[in-house]
C-alpha cells in the first residue's frame, strides 16, 4: 500500500487507485477487546489502512464469496464449508483453492461495474494494474513468480500484475509499519496492542494449511472453538487436515505445556461463527463430494484413535 500510494502520486494517478479485501468470513482473525480497548478485524484493518493511505471510503471493496441458501437468498459461503462439502482438505500446496476461488476470482469479479462504466468512456479494453502484497522471502514459489507480468487481455480489460515488494524482507516490512504510525493486525502480537511481533508470523486464515507447527499451536490456543471445529470436519471426513499434522494432533500440541502462550483467547460465540458452524454441521450430514483412497494406508486416510471426548473439541 505504502509503496504503490507513493508511485501513483508520483504519477498523477492517485484517483485511479482502488483497494479491495477478498474477505473469509469467521475464518479471519476477528476485532478483540483488550486492555479496555478494541483491536480491529483483519477486513475493519484493511480499510483502516485504505483510509490512512488517503483512498476514499467509496474506492475500498470489500467482497466475498456467497451463495444461495433454501430459501433462494445469497449469504455469505465458506471456506471451511466447502471443505465439510468437498470431504478433503487441499492436499498439496499448489491447489490452495482459498485463493483462487475465495480472494483471487471474486476481487476479479469485482472489477466487471468498473470496467463497464470506463469501458464505453475510454473506447478501448481497462488497464488495470493488479497491485499484491507477495515476497519472494515467503516461499519457492513466490520467489519464482516475476515482479511484473501480464495475465489477462481481452477487448474488455487488460490486467497486469506487480509485486512491487517482492524483494523486502520480512524485517524490512516490519519496520515500515513500526514508522508508519498506521497499526499492524493485533494477531501479529503477544498480545494485543504489544507491538512486539511475537504473535503470528501470517495473518491468513487463523487455522491455515500453510502456517508452520508455532503458528497453527498458538493459533489453535487463540481460537480453542474454530479449532474445534476442523476437528468435527477432519474426524467426520476422515481426511487429514495435512499430511504432516492433523487437527486432532494439533489440538494435542495445543494443551502441552511450553510453546507461545495465547495472551488472548477469543470466545467465538457470535451470531456470524454461529451461522458457518451450522452450515458445516449440516454439510457433514451429507456424503461428501469426494471420495478418499480405498487404501487405508494412503497418506490422505486419517486414523483419528483416542479422540473421544476430548475437553478442547467436544465428542
Amino acid at each position: 500500500m505504502a509503496t504503490t500510494v507513493s508511485e501513483a502520486r508520483a504519477a498523477g494517478a492517485a484517483d485511479c487507485v482502488f483497494t479491495f479485501h477478498a474477505s473469509l468470513g469467521p475464518l479471519e482473525w476477528p476485532s478483540v477487546d483488550f486492555g479496555g480497548r478494541r483491536y480491529p478485524s483483519t477486513g475493519e484493518l484493511a480499510a483502516l489502512h485504505s483510509a490512512g493511505y488517503g483512498i476514499p471510503a467509496e474506492r475500498h471493496i470489500e467482497v466475498q464469496r456467497t451463495a444461495r441458501d433454501a430459501a433462494g437468498e445469497l449469504v455469505p459461503y465458506h471456506l471451511l464449508t466447502f471443505v465439510a462439502e468437498r470431504g478433503m482438505w487441499p492436499v498439496r500446496s499448489d491447489a490452495q483453492f482459498c485463493t483462487g476461488d475465495w480472494k483471487t476470482k471474486r476481487i476479479f469479479a469485482a472489477w466487471t461495474p468498473i470496467v463497464r462504466q470506463l469501458r464505453p468512456q475510454l473506447g478501448r479494453p481497462v488497464r488495470i494494474l493488479n497491485v499484491l502484497g507477495l515476497r519472494a522471502e515467503e516461499s519457492p514459489d513466490r520467489a519464482k513468480r516475476p515482479a511484473y507480468r501480464n495475465v489477462l487481455t481481452n477487448s474488455q480489460r487488460h490486467v497486469d500484475e506487480w509485486l512491487p515488494i517482492r524483494p523486502w524482507t520480512t524485517k524490512a516490512v516490519r519496520a515500515l509499519c513500526d514508522d508508519s504510525g498506521i497499526a499492524h493486525h493485533w494477531s501479529y502480537d503477544s498480545v494485543p496492542g504489544a507491538g512486539d511481533w511475537r504473535g503470528s508470523t501470517r495473518c491468513s486464515c487463523s487455522i491455515c494449511i500453510m502456517a508452520n507447527r508455532a503458528d497453527l499451536i498458538l493459533n489453535a490456543r487463540r481460537r480453542p472453538r474454530l479449532t474445534a471445529l476442523y476437528a468435527e470436519v477432519e474426524q467426520v471426513r476422515g481426511h487429514r487436515f495435512r499430511q504432516d499434522l492433523s487437527i486432532a494432533e494439533l489440538i494435542a500440541l495445543a494443551k502441552r505445556p511450553g510453546g507461545p502462550a495465547p495472551g488472548v483467547v477469543l470466545s467465538d460465540d457470535g451470531p456470524e461463527f454461529a451461522s458457518m458452524a451450522a452450515a458445516v454441521r449440516a454439510a457433514l450430514t451429507e456424503p461428501p463430494r469426494r471420495k478418499l483412497e480405498a487404501d487405508p494406508n494412503a497418506p490422505q486416510q486419517l486414523n483419528l484413535l483416542g479422540l473421544g471426548n476430548c475437553g478442547a473439541c467436544g465428542p
